[in-house]
């Protein structure tokens, strides 16, 4: 890897190793692991940086990414080399994004697939880094079909398993085409990356993602024909005890919010010392290939740590950026609160409703509606109920008031039950 100025470490929306992005607690540095895995020596090795590199605060993001926070301008050039030198982040030194897809974190083991979603990934990726051109955000969502859906996740290409060998395949969440024989999925989508970034090249300030193209645009970049969307499944589960193929467990824990502190992560490494750990885009880690009993003990020692096990834990249903004073962007103590909130609605939240609470309008831990979606203002919320950061808000009050008013015969608990009755959660 060649030397960069401070300067071109500092660009960049979507941070990287390389690229972190300057916030109210110092620099934030995105990893991406060799193949999207990690051993739990590595993970303990990356809590110690996190510690001796940072503030020892760690972050998974709601794409699985993991994130060191609290980096300084002295600390990062040390933490490049110790990262890079030990090989736990594969990243490459382009303008384009350092991962591409996101599957399931049971991908591969999941006896409930219909298709082996992590080997399709793996290609994808591979085929990824040869289109130039390609913007940083870009994202291809491999499902495998099963119970482990990511209908909740935008994607500009999404790839869905029908059955064994075949797979529907959606453009910008919006153009079902297909279906098409799996043996044919990677080609496929490597031609329309090609096809998309020669698009993007003509009009680059115009087009960034797939869903900025016009329906004749998008339609051009397959000769497959519409189809209809794949039928609904039910909500995946987000924590829990899960049965693996070959009599073989996993243990999927759930960080609060998407963060915990270093010392909780080296915990859950030491406790299992073969598991083989994925990322979980419900912003947690999964642990993989363990018989029952160790999957079961290392639940437990999370729960013990205040991490989630459960799936109708409220504070899954919740999405909160970093807030103040961690983002300097921030105009409220997301992270704070998120859990004050979480609490005093955890009765809707258990039923499915979904909330986000963002420091500001760019919306970074969740861009699409939720059912309550809190803006930050000055230290108090923006209130858009059904809607994104930048919908229009009905009201904007403090967390006092809006703790009062999500309890049961209050306004806003009633016009959330309502829309759980009428229309189902946004989530």
């Amino acid at each position: 890897m060649s030397a960069r100025s401070q300067e071109t470490l500092r660009r960049g929306w979507c941070p990287s190793t390389l690229k972190p992005m300057e916030t109210g607690d110092g620099w934030l540095v995105r990893l991406h692991p060799p193949g999207a895995k990690l051993a739990p020596a590595q993970l303990r090795r990356i809590a110690a940086l996190a510690v001796e590199h940072g503030n020892g605060l760690i972050e998974i993001s709601a794409r699985a990414n993991l994130q060191i926070r609290g980096v300084t301008i002295e600390s990062h050039p040390t933490l490049i080399e110790r990262l890079l030198g030990e090989h736990l982040v594969d990243e490459h030194e382009g303008d384009g994004p350092q991962r591409v897809t996101l599957v399931s974190p049971l991908a591969g083991r999941d006896p409930t697939g219909l298709i082996d979603a992590a080997a399709l990934a793996a290609q994808i990726e591979q085929r990824a880094r040869t289109v130039p051109g390609l913007p940083a955000k870009l994202g291809v969502v491999v499902d495998d079909g099963g119970a482990q859906a990511l209908d909740d996740f935008s994607g500009d290409i999404r790839l869905v398993g029908m059955d064994a060998k075949s797979a529907a395949l959606c453009l910008a969440d919006r153009l079902w085409l297909g279906p098409i024989p799996v043996t044919e999925a990677v080609p496929t989508v490597a031609a329309i990356l090609r096809d998309f970034a020669a698009l993007r090249a003509a009009a680059p300030d115009q087009i960034r993602r797939l869903r900025d193209l016009s329906p004749e645009a998008l339609a051009s970049l397959s000769a497959l024909p519409e189809a209809a969307a794949p039928a609904p499944r039910m909500p995946p589960r987000r924590a829990g005890l899960f049965a693996l193929e070959g009599d073989r467990f996993a243990a999927l824990v759930g960080l609060p919010f998407g963060r915990c502190d270093a010392e909780t992560l080296d915990r859950l490494g030491a406790a299992q010392a073969k598991a083989d750990i994925r990322l979980s885009p419900w912003r947690g880690l999964t642990f993989r290939d363990l018989d029952r009993t160790g999957a079961e003990a290392l639940l437990r020692l999370a729960g013990d740590l205040g991490l989630i096990t459960q799936d109708d834990d409220p504070r899954l249903s919740v999405q909160a950026c970093a807030g103040s004073p961690a983002c300097s962007r921030a105009e409220a103590p997301t992270m704070a609160d998120a859990a004050r909130l979480a609490d005093a609605a955890a009765d809707l939240l258990a039923q499915g409703v979904t909330l986000h609470v963002s420091g500001c309008v760019k919306a970074c831990a969740h861009p699409a509606a939720a059912d309550l979606t809190l803006v930050g203002r000055d230290g108090r919320y923006d209130v858009v109920p059904g809607g994104t950061t930048r919908d229009k808000p009905v009201a904007t009050l403090d967390l006092s008031a809006l703790l009062t008013r999500l309890q049961p015969g209050q306004d806003i608990h009633a016009r959330l039950a309502k829309a759980l009755r009428t229309t189902g959660s946004q989530g």
